[in-house]
Formats: structure tokens, C-alpha cells, sequence
């Protein structure tokens, strides 16, 4: 079985750092699980993950001019069981929210226009103006926190 880029392997973990895992694969060759690659969500120790002696599925994911093996076991698992993430991120709550009861001071509540009958200037127009108003109240805010004062 030749070893390459891509290639999903079994091995056994030989040795656990802080920082990583190493794994025993076939052909009498090692290579090294990062802890960012050892599981989906976060992993603070490896310990909680990975025992020496176990058994793992691995896939190749780099051999470097070294010879070098960079391995990674969450990319071994089956796509389905693998949690989705939109865009590459995780979805973000914004910073900073109005209350919902008050209307957002210097503009008048107007109700929604449905978006598939906008037009794309209407829609842009519509974005810009929102967008400016957003960062004015941020500019508001931060120079409050700062101190920036008008002087008399």
C-alpha cells in the first residue's frame, strides 16, 4: 500500500503531546495528528480524544520534503457525520442590537418592503442607508466608551 495525499489509513497512536498525537502507519512509517485536527469541535486536551494503543483512522492530508506526514482523523470520518458549517464559519450573533421596543433614534420605522419585488437600486439603496446608520450609532458608542467629547 503506497502512502499519498489523500489516502485514508488505519494506524495506532504511539505517543500523545500536548500538541498533537503520533500514529504508526503501515509500512514501518509515523506520522503526526495536530490537536486541531484530532476532532469537529474544540479540543483542549488530547487525552479526552485519543489513548495510546488506539486504534485510529486517519487520512493523509501532507507529506513535506522532510518526509514528514501530517495526518488528520476528523477529515477521516464520513461527510454525514461531520457537523455543517455554512460558509466555512460558524453563524455570529451581531455585536450590537437595538432594543426592540424603541424605534432607532433619527429614523422613522417604515415597514418592510418585500425583497423579491425591489429593484436592485431599491435594494441598495435600502443597504446603504441602513449601513450608514448602523455605523454612525457604532461611532456614537465607541466615542462615548473613548471619552471623545466635543470640548467648549
Amino acid at each position: 500500500m503506497d502512502l499519498a495525499v489523500g489516502a485514508i489509513v488505519e494506524g495506532k497512536v504511539t505517543g500523545i503531546t500536548k500538541f498533537g498525537a503520533f500514529v504508526a502507519l503501515p509500512e514501518g512509517k509515523s506520522g503526526m495528528v495536530h490537536i486541531s485536527e484530532v476532532a469537529a469541535s474544540f479540543v483542549s486536551d488530547i487525552k479526552d480524544f485519543l489513548q495510546e494503543g488506539q486504534q485510529v483512522k486517519v487520512k493523509i492530508i501532507n507529506i513535506d520534503q522532510a518526509g514528514r506526514i501530517n495526518l488528520s482523523i476528523k477529515k477521516a470520518q464520513p461527510q454525514e457525520s461531520r457537523p455543517e458549517r455554512a460558509g466555512g464559519a460558524a453563524p455570529r450573533q451581531p455585536r450590537f442590537q437595538q432594543r426592540s421596543s424603541q424605534a432607532p433614534r433619527g429614523r422613522t420605522p417604515q415597514p418592510p418592503k418585500d425583497p423579491a419585488t425591489m429593484s436592485f437600486e431599491d435594494k441598495l439603496k435600502a443597504f446603504m442607508s441602513d449601513s450608514e446608520s448602523r455605523q454612525a450609532d457604532v461611532r456614537h458608542a465607541t466615542d462615548r466608551k473613548n471619552g471623545s467629547r466635543r470640548r467648549r
